[in-house]
């Protein structure tokens, strides 16, 4: 005779052996609407006509949201000692990942002309070099970009929900 928790442990493990068994891989071959098996899908012959694979050495864009969202994760970090080259390029880095999302946004680049011209001001002395000294000597300037940023987004809620 089961007891009420032997019960449940056993309806656990029929329902754990069931979705196991769902999840596994069928050898059968697809089926159509029908129930007939479908012939396997091959490669397409013409390689030319066949969908481009995008480029791996390039990362996605994230939905402006997303990369709000990571750069508003340091607002509470600070430059703490033998943490500040990991903060500072940190910051750096979320804010090069929410340019490029502004950039990319289906509203367009002109939706985003306030955050926009910060980071290129950013960029610009920066001078391309995100080496921890020069993000050290920059500090002032990258962290008051990140907080312009925030306000800026803060004020206009539409862009991040």
């Amino acid at each position: 005779m089961l007891t009420v928790r032997g019960r449940g442990a056993a309806a656990l493990v029929v329902f754990l052996a069931a979705t196991l068994l769902s999840c596994s891989s069928s050898e059968d071959p697809p089926r159509d609407d029908a129930g007939a098996s479908s012939p396997p899908r091959t490669a397409p012959a013409n390689p030319t006509t066949a969908e481009p694979t995008p480029d791996a050495t390039t990362p996605p864009v994230e939905a402006v949201r997303d990369a709000f969202a990571t750069l508003q994760a340091t607002l509470n970090d600070n430059c703490t000692p033998g943490d500040c080259d990991y903060f500072l390029g940190r910051v750096h880095d979320e804010l090069t990942g929410l340019d490029a999302a502004m950039k990319a946004d289906p509203k367009g680049p002109g939706h985003f002309k306030e955050p926009l011209e910060l980071t290129s001001k950013l960029w610009k002395t920066l001078a391309d070099d995100t080496s921890t000294p020069n993000l050290e000597i920059h500090r002032t300037e990258l962290i008051g970009t990140r907080d312009k940023i925030n306000l800026w987004m803060q004020d206009h809620p539409d862009d991040y929900s």
